[in-house]
């Protein structure tokens, strides 16, 4: 294990099995911690579940990605500052550094225009961090011509607020056709939080295992480093497509000797 880096596996990684599961291979395959995506699986959404888990496998809960998704619109509430706040009182009882939010959808229009001042404040009374997350034009198809729409405000593009603290998540980066590397250069010390995948010029957000797409995965990763990144990297790829278990633990082994190679790999 690289002592410089922090690796985590997200829970979503490992769906269509539960959250337990997660935190089982999270620990056998030597992963530093898990992200807690909250979702539609009950285990997720309840911090007794979570604790327990984590202290049966003795495997830190890093970070906790807040039910921002289409599928959660009614996981813990539906008022949007509600599912937040309750994200941060989960965060500081698991003991998770990072709570991981994406920006509102365009139509939830008092949530978005109040969305970058909100956090800030919710920042001022706790020590967890609110790590907004870049999204991507929803896109109709693959050709550089095709239709967009831009379903997240005050912007997709994350670099065009002030947040103090930023997730980076380079599948999502592969969908809106940003260069990672530069999105990182412009963040700067804002990239607290890193979504670890790989991607192609797709309209579908891929969550590849890295290396399967055209991302600049390991450049992004030596970037971070020499520029004195110490927040976490989080595995967040997609396994659904995996035919057994023994394949899915196969992918999520790829993924964290990829990343850690990259890390220690001289650019």
């Amino acid at each position: 294990m690289s002592p410089d880096l922090t690796v985590g596996l997200s829970t979503s990684s490992v769906f269509p099995e539960s959250t337990a599961v997660a935190f089982e291979l999270a620990s056998l395959l030597g992963y530093d911690g898990v992200e807690v995506m909250v979702g539609t699986d009950s285990m997720s959404q309840d911090s007794a579940t979570l604790e327990a888990l984590r202290d049966h496998y003795q495997i830190p809960i890093l970070s906790i990605h807040a039910p921002c998704l289409l599928i959660t619109q009614r996981v813990w509430g539906t008022e949007p500052w509600g599912k937040l706040e309750k994200a941060r009182a989960v965060a500081e009882q698991l003991g998770a550094s990072t709570v991981v939010v994406h920006p509102p959808f365009r139509w939830q229009r008092d949530y978005a225009r109040s969305f970058e001042a909100g956090i800030a404040r919710m920042e001022e009374v706790t020590d967890v961090r609110f790590a907004v997350e870049n999204m991507y034009p929803w896109r109709a198809g693959p050709s550089s011509f095709g239709a967009s729409l831009g379903a997240y405000a005050p912007d997709w593009d994350i670099r065009n607020q002030d947040y103090r603290h930023a997730t980076v998540d380079l599948s999502h980066t592969a969908v809106s056709r940003t260069d990672p590397r530069e999105m990182v250069a412009d963040l700067g010390e804002r990239v607290a939080h890193v979504h670890l995948a790989d991607g192609t010029d797709s309209a579908r957000d891929e969550h590849l295992v890295p290396g399967r797409g055209d991302q600049p995965v390991a450049e992004v990763l030596q970037s971070l480093r020499d520029f004195g990144f110490t927040g976490t990297v989080i595995a967040e790829v997609t396994t659904r497509g995996a035919a057994n278990r023994d394949e899915r633990i196969a992918d999520l082994h790829e993924t964290l000797e990829f990343t850690r190679s990259a890390w220690m790999k001289p650019q």
